[in-house]
């Protein structure tokens, strides 16, 4: 799939169904390979650490999931993109992977999360092939890698959702790349909206691009720095951006004339 910058980040462009035709592609191909969803937190991570842009740099594919980055492009480009929102995707793959046989495995979140995530899936998606589910421990011994690894190749499964959060899920998907013999996809805060856990945003706010506010009401301890922070900053890099492109490069042109 094609893809655009937006300032230095890699967002890749095309049709909504082009996004999903393209995972299940690399799904069926069992290709070792991961995918990003994109948003905002996400682009100021890669912005403040080169060495994690250079993991989304390498990702198969990254969706542009959160709106200001649509805005972004058009803001700058003028170019025209649809989201790809992985509130929206991950119940739409598991549509096409429960009608195509091929096998989910979960991995990352609490246990708690996960028995919920199988019981919710048992029942929307009967015939889904579910090749597994790992909780890793959280402040414990650590799982031996290789054990993990084994783990889910054994299992067989053909996409492997990675519920770590970002930036922990692209680091940990990079680290795979190679190992685990399929396609990783970090789907983060997707799961609880669609286990009902958490509520989306009504469609006014997603259109508004205004979903992280309604996300921000819903946990105002644990986002509100993050939000402020990262929000605040995009906007400046993209101001920033603006004025080089709209202004300071056509004055430097006219000079040189």
């Amino acid at each position: 799939m094609t893809r655009k910058s937006l300032i230095n980040f890699p967002l890749s462009t095309g049709k909504y169904c082009s996004f999903t035709d393209y995972i299940i592609k690399l799904a069926c191909q069992r290709k070792s390979s991961f995918v990003c969803v994109a948003n905002v937190h996400m682009f100021i991570e890669a912005y403040k650490d080169p060495k994690f842009l250079q993991i989304i740099n390498n990702a198969d594919l990254v969706t542009p999931d959160g709106i200001p980055l649509i805005w972004g492009l058009r803001i700058l480009y003028s170019f025209k993109q649809s989201r790809v929102a992985g509130m929206d995707l991950l119940p739409d793959l598991l549509s096409r992977m429960e009608a195509q046989k091929i096998a989910a495995y979960f991995y990352g979140s609490t246990e708690i999360i996960l028995n919920m995530t199988k019981s919710y899936l048992t029942n929307k998606f009967p015939n889904l092939i579910l090749a597994g589910f790992h909780s890793p421990p959280f402040g414990g011994i650590p799982t031996d890698e290789r054990e993990i690894i084994a783990q889910i190749n054994s299992s067989s499964p053909s996409i492997v959702f990675v519920i770590l959060g970002c930036p922990k899920q692209e680091r940990w998907m990079a680290s795979m790349k190679d190992k685990i013999q399929t396609l990783m996809i970090g789907i983060g805060g997707a799961l609880p909206v669609m286990l009902g856990i958490q509520r989306r945003a009504p469609l006014w706010m997603q259109k508004a691009g205004l979903e992280w506010l309604f996300r921000l009401s819903q946990e105002p301890r644990r986002l509100f720095r993050r939000y402020i922070t990262t929000n605040t900053l995009f906007l400046w890099i993209l101001l920033k951006e603006l004025i080089t492109i709209k202004i300071l490069k056509p004055l430097r042109l006219l000079k040189s004339l």
